[in-house]
């Protein structure tokens, strides 16, 4: 597996607009030789009999149950809006440039 040079480093640092010290680009060249080193070490393991898998541990999603609740009226929802048109909240223009509107 190929290393990566300093010039490497400085070229992707400068692609991701990072602004790194010498004594940073240093260190990030290093760590990420050794990554590559360790990935090396990953390709010479015997993975024939392992199914590939897009997951190393099983998902499971935490709901809750879906329980109507009395909602906020619309006094209460619009009673810290900075600014209101009858039962909306009235925001700046994003597009055009116009005044805000309900």
């Amino acid at each position: 597996m190929a290393t990566l040079s300093r010039a490497d480093v400085e070229h992707v640092a400068h692609l991701a607009r990072l602004g790194l010290t010498e004594e940073e680009l240093a260190r990030l060249e290093g760590q990420l030789n050794h990554i590559l080193d360790q990935y090396t070490i990953l390709t010479m393991l015997d993975t024939e009999h392992i199914p590939p898998t897009a997951q190393t541990i099983e998902l499971a999603n935490i709901l809750r149950d879906d329980v109507v609740t009395p909602s906020l009226t619309t006094d209460e929802a619009l009673s810290n809006a900075p600014e209101r048109s009858g039962d909306h909240f009235v925001v700046p223009a994003i597009l055009g440039g116009g005044e805000g509107g309900a």
